[in-house]
C-alpha cells in the first residue's frame, strides 16, 4: 500500500511538474511573441483603467495572450501601475513587455493643426472648428476670447503665430490658441527688441499691422525686406501704403475675388488708398519671416512696387517707372 501511494504522490509531483514546465514554456513564448499580429492598432486608456480592465482592452483589440499570463507578467514585473490615460497608436510589433513600457513612457498619439500664414481670424477660427480638437470657441465670443488671452488691443487679428502644433485627444481648441498667442507675443518681443532702431514705428503692435500686410503681399521670402522698406519709405514720406490687402479686408464680404475701383474708393478704416498711415489693426495671421521684415527694412530707395507675372514683383524708385511695370503686368509681360 505505502509503495502504490509513493507511486501515486510521484505520478502527481511529475505531472505538476510537466504543468508547470508547460505553463512556463507557454509564458516565456508569450513574452516573445508580438502582442498584434497586425498593426497600426490604436488602444485608448480612459482614466481609472485597471491591469484588469486594460488586458480585456488588448484582447478586445485582437491582442494574444491569455489572461493569466497578462496577470503573470505584471506579478512578476510589478506592472500594476503601468498603465497610464490616453490615446496610444501601436505602429510596429511589441512584445507584451514593450507594449507596457511603450505605455508607460506616455507615448500618446498626437495630432497636428496648421495656423497658416496669412490666414485671417476667421479662417484660422472657422478651421479649429471644422477639427476634432473639443470646441470652446462655439461658446466664447471673440471679445471674451480676447479677455481670456489677456490681448490688450481686444482684437484677434494677428495674435496667433502660424506653425504647426501638436496636440492630443482631449485637447481644447482654446489649447491651441493660447500656445499660438503666446509663440506670437514672443516672437514679436524678440523681433522688436532686435528693430533696426531708426524705424519710425511706434510700437510692437504697428510691428504687428505691418508684418500682417506685408504677408499678404508677398510669399516670396527674398522681397519681404524690400516690400517692408517701400511701406517705411512711403510712412516716413506721409504718402498712403495703397496696399490692396488692407482694401480687401476693410470692405469684407463684399469681396468677391477680384478688386474693383469701386473697392478702392470705398472709405474704410483700413482702406490705405484713402487714408494715410498704417490701419487699425493686422489683416492677417503674418508669419515669423514677416515680423522680423517688418523690422529690418532694406535701404533702398524704392516707393512702389507691382506684380510681374512670374511670381514676384518689380519694384521702382519713381512713379514713371512704376506705370511702365504696371503696364507691363497688364500686357503678360
Amino acid at each position: 500500500m505505502k509503495k502504490i501511494i509513493t507511486y501515486g504522490f510521484m505520478l502527481l509531483a511529475g505531472l505538476a511538474l510537466a504543468v508547470a514546465a508547460y505553463m512556463y514554456q507557454q509564458y516565456q513564448q508569450f513574452l516573445k511573441q508580438p502582442v498584434f499580429e497586425n498593426t497600426p492598432v490604436t488602444i485608448e486608456i480612459d482614466k481609472g483603467t485597471t491591469f484588469s480592465s486594460f488586458i480585456q482592452l488588448v484582447k478586445g483589440k485582437g491582442g494574444r495572450g491569455s489572461e493569466l499570463n497578462w496577470k503573470l507578467m505584471a506579478r512578476f514585473h510589478e506592472l500594476g501601475n503601468s498603465i497610464k490615460t490616453g490615446e496610444f497608436e501601436i505602429t510596429e510589433s511589441m512584445n507584451p513587455l514593450q507594449l507596457v513600457q511603450y505605455i508607460a513612457d506616455n507615448n500618446v498619439k498626437t495630432y497636428t493643426v496648421t495656423l497658416v500664414e496669412g490666414h485671417s481670424w476667421k479662417e484660422i477660427k472657422q478651421q479649429l472648428l471644422n477639427s476634432d480638437l473639443k470646441h470652446v470657441l462655439v461658446d466664447v465670443t471673440d471679445e471674451q476670447l480676447a479677455a481670456m488671452l489677456d490681448i490688450q488691443s481686444g482684437h484677434l487679428e494677428g495674435q496667433f503665430l502660424p506653425e504647426t502644433y501638436q496636440y492630443v485627444k482631449g485637447d481644447k481648441d482654446i489649447d491651441i490658441l493660447t500656445r499660438a498667442h503666446q509663440a506670437l507675443k514672443t516672437t514679436l518681443q524678440q523681433a522688436w527688441d532686435n528693430r533696426n532702431q531708426d524705424i519710425g514705428l511706434k510700437s510692437p503692435y504697428e510691428m504687428l499691422i505691418l508684418a500682417s500686410i506685408i504677408e499678404k503681399e508677398t510669399a516670396e521670402s527674398s522681397e519681404r525686406n524690400i516690400i517692408s522698406g517701400v511701406f517705411h519709405r512711403r510712412l516716413k514720406k506721409g504718402m498712403k501704403l495703397q496696399t490692396d490687402p488692407t482694401v480687401i479686408y476693410g470692405v469684407g464680404d463684399a469681396y468677391a475675388g477680384d478688386i474693383t475701383y469701386a473697392h478702392l474708393r470705398t472709405d474704410t478704416p483700413y482702406n490705405t488708398y484713402t487714408r494715410k498711415g498704417l490701419p487699425p489693426t493686422p489683416i492677417a495671421m503674418p508669419s515669423a519671416a514677416s515680423v522680423e521684415a517688418a523690422g529690418h527694412p532694406n535701404e533702398g530707395k524704392e516707393l512702389y512696387f507691382v506684380a510681374n507675372n512670374k511670381g514676384g514683383h518689380t519694384f521702382s524708385e519713381t512713379y514713371e517707372a512704376h506705370q511702365k511695370a504696371v503696364e507691363a503686368y497688364l500686357k503678360g509681360s
